[in-house]
């Protein structure tokens, strides 16, 4: 429970400009993306970042993300969401400028089919890929199961402050 204390506590030191573009006019609440841009907040608050920062948000359909995932990773497939970190450590206190910590690009068809797959809202799978994502802008990856669990414990208490479960 500290943590989402802590999360609590650093999260009105933070002012976040996310840019979302929504590439493929998906028909999605507006209460998502004020959601969207809370789990990023919340995720640096809980890193203790204090200060300014950006990140971009892009949704696209299967054929870009397999673009992109091809050209910047050589893997010739389409995933859930992809983090292009701008920072191998971000800054934890940003004073003159707003710093841009990357970007984010959710699969949303992807989203829309892992959330009937997994029993959710699609609301919860794209706050999911979100908070996911911020975390590797965040130096964060899961590759062995030691930084697997860190990385998913941080994702659960992000997504608990938020109060976005698997409904």
């Amino acid at each position: 429970m500290g943590k989402k204390n802590n999360i609590s506590s650093n999260i009105v030191q933070i002012s976040l400009n996310a840019e979302i573009v929504n590439e493929q006019d998906i028909d999605i609440e507006e209460s998502v993306f004020v959601l969207m841009k809370a789990a990023v907040e919340a995720s640096l608050a809980l890193e203790n970042c204090k200060g300014e920062y950006e990140v971009d948000i892009t949704l696209v359909d299967d054929d870009r993300i397999h673009e992109l995932n091809s050209e910047y990773r050589n893997k010739d497939s389409a995933t859930d969401v992809l983090s292009f970190p701008q920072w191998e450590e971000v800054p934890k206190k940003s004073e003159d400028f707003p710093v841009h910590i990357g970007d984010i690009v959710i699969n949303i068809a992807r989203a829309i089919e892992q959330a009937e797959s997994f029993g959710h809202s699609v609301k919860r799978e794209i706050i999911f890929l979100t908070v996911h994502s911020a975390f590797h802008l965040l130096g964060y990856d899961h590759e062995i199961e030691e930084d697997r669990q860190i990385m998913r414990d941080k994702e659960e208490t992000v997504l608990k402050y938020l109060d976005v479960t698997r409904e």
